[in-house]
């Protein structure tokens, strides 16, 4: 294979592993900045995937799995709110029981609801590329070559980041939740709608991003097929310091660094597949340090909100 060629499979295969990630961060990103940590986000991809699996396979249509998975994300962000927002239950003790809840209950629900082998071959949605766009050296075939959910990804990422930026209305009324609820609420702010709203962005993008892997990188679902994507989006957003640029990047670096593992040898490097994997996480951390610049977290994450308390 020629440079060009390696190159083009490293973009590609970069890419199409970040687009999930890149779709369970931007809701997650949203909460975050709300005071809302869901580290539940896993459990809200696999519920989607799942059900966006079973629901191509009863109905016969992709389209049609798609909103199951999207539906399922909101139900499962729904109880995660009520936990959150309205009991004021610890985020990261519901988020990591959540998370197992929806692992056993998909592996279940996957014995009972497909046949032996029909699980592997449910519709999905197929690549559809962008004549002249698609042209373009090595860019070209990883970004005008994806299928519909993956355009619809690339959308809902630059509409979050637009409309909820740090210079609109909604964007600083997410900060101002997120920073001081106390504050937000005696100035009259919605902060439990605001906080509730989030969470369920959160569950809406999972479950696209469910959607993606099931119905278009392997049309099928299989045990646990999320492996770790979700709590990877919670990772991308601390590395992305709180800001939808830069966990952008931290999204494509993340699925080129995957993608690097199936590359390397291509390449001639031989880098260990196991640094490979705890790249995201090293990157992460020295973000959260501050040994690769000034980080801060929303003051409010994690804090559940008490109306009149200081």
């Amino acid at each position: 294979m020629s440079t060009e060629q390696v190159l083009t499979e490293l973009a590609s295969g970069g890419v199409r592993l970040a687009v999930p990630l890149l779709l369970a961060s931007a809701g997650e990103l949203v909460s975050e900045r709300a005071g809302v940590l869901n580290l539940s986000v896993e459990g809200m991809m696999l519920t989607g995937a799942f059900a966006g699996a079973a629901g191509a396979y009863a109905t016969g249509s992709a389209t049609a799995g798609l909103l199951c998975a999207v539906v399922a994300g909101l139900l499962f962000a729904a109880v995660q709110a009520v936990l959150s927002v309205t009991l004021r239950a610890d985020q990261i003790v519901t988020g990591i029981t959540a998370n197992a809840l929806a692992l056993g209950a998909t592996t279940y629900g996957a014995r009972l609801l497909f046949p032996e082998g029909t699980g592997d071959s449910v519709p999905g949605f197929d690549p559809v590329t962008v004549p002249l766009l698609h042209d373009i050296p090595v860019l070209g075939p990883a970004l005008f070559e994806q299928s519909a959910t993956g355009y619809l990804a690339f959308a809902v990422a630059l509409g979050l980041g637009l409309l909820l930026s740090r210079r609109t209305g909604p964007g600083l009324l997410v900060d101002a939740v997120g920073e001081d609820a106390g504050t937000a609420d005696r100035s009259g702010l919605p902060v439990r709608a605001v906080r509730y709203a989030a969470v369920l962005l959160t569950g809406l993008t999972a479950g696209l991003a469910g959607a993606q892997l099931a119905l278009t990188e392997v049309h099928a679902f299989s045990d646990n097929m999320t492996g770790g994507i979700g709590y990877l989006a919670v990772v991308a957003v601390i590395a992305g310091r709180w800001r939808a640029g830069p966990t952008v990047v931290a999204c494509l670096f993340f699925g080129v660094a995957q993608a690097l593992q199936f590359v390397a040898p291509t390449l001639g490097l031989h880098i260990p597949s196991p640094l490979l994997v705890t790249l995201p996480y090293v990157i992460a951390l020295l973000a959260v340090s501050g040994l690769v610049g000034r980080s801060r977290a929303p003051s409010g994450l994690t804090v559940p909100f008490v109306r009149g308390a200081r």
